[in-house]
């Protein structure tokens, strides 16, 4: 017997239906897909150049020409949003991919092997999270300097226990089951058993675990650049634009308004959606409402 996930053509329109029915899933799926669709849209239209300075047009608030406002050097908001919007996915995901590549094998490894080597493995984690991402930052921009690049090594780093912890776990509680005893009985290694039985159990929660990560990944990233550690000039980032912000609350709080809800809604529509891809593909995590 095994829990692997049953990708056939019945249960593929069970999910579904289940995806359709699920409003978690569905505001979450809106709400994330339109963010990418205006990241994409980004690298080949902007309503205005944002790497273009128009004094006489600084701090203008919404209107039907610009419609989220300009901002102390006359760039126009939106435009800034629009291209924020894929510096932050693109760091984020680069970030998280990190993370899942190098932690779930950790994780997956650690829990195979178990005594002395899953100790070990664990205590290097311990280590990896007294640095947080921004201090991971500011160490590495010490060395090689600011810039998008290093933002993403930081915040890269810090999902790296993050993804070993939940492989780990994750592994543990598969091990003792029936199905992967009888495939050592079968004479098959650890190494294999991992491969085909202890990782397509554990994609539930890596998938959940990765939308969480990302959504902290766009925070990480939103605040490694407002301290100036991140995306940098004349590339817009949200973090950055809440910087230049912070002076001009009262005068153009626009600013800020919509950069801030920009973070917010897109780390809730990956929160949202991560809770949905949960109910859907693991019922039993499904929480009493």
């Amino acid at each position: 017997m095994t829990l692997h996930i049953d990708i056939s053509e019945e249960n593929l329109a069970g999910i579904l239906a289940k995806a359709f029915r699920n409003r978690s899933f569905l505001a979450g799926f809106v709400i994330t897909a339109l963010v990418a669709a205006v990241a994409l849209i980004s690298f080949f239209w902007t309503p205005f150049d944002v790497t273009r300075l128009i004094i006489a047009d600084k701090t203008q608030g919404p209107s039907l020409t610009h419609w989220f406002g300009t901002d102390h050097f006359g760039r126009d908001i939106l435009s800034m949003i629009m291209v924020g919007a894929r510096n932050s996915i693109a760091v984020a995901l680069v970030a998280v991919g990190i993370g899942m590549g190098v932690g779930v094998p950790l994780g997956a490894f650690a829990a195979a092997r178990g005594g002395i080597v899953d100790e070990a493995v664990m205590r290097l984690n311990d280590l990896v999270f007294a640095f947080p991402a921004l201090l991971s930052a500011i160490m590495i921009t010490a060395i090689f300097g600011p810039g998008a690049l290093n933002a993403i090594i930081a915040i890269g780093i810090f999902n790296i226990p993050v993804f070993a912890r939940v492989a780990r776990a994750g592994a543990l509680a598969i091990w003792p089951r029936e199905f992967i005893l009888a495939a050592r009985a079968a004479g098959k290694g650890r190494t294999l058993i991992t491969l085909e039985h202890v990782l397509p159990n554990i994609v539930t929660l890596l998938l959940v675990q990765g939308t969480i990560q990302f959504a902290l990944g766009i925070l990480a990233e939103a605040g490694l650049s407002y301290v100036g550690l991140g995306t940098q000039p004349p590339m817009p980032s949200w973090g950055r634009m809440l910087f230049d912000a912070q002076t001009r609350m009262v005068a153009a709080p626009w600013m800020a308004l919509f950069p801030g809800m920009a973070i917010a809604v897109t780390v809730l529509g990956l929160n949202l959606l991560g809770d949905g891809i949960a109910d859907i593909l693991d019922p039993r995590s499904r929480r009493q409402r």
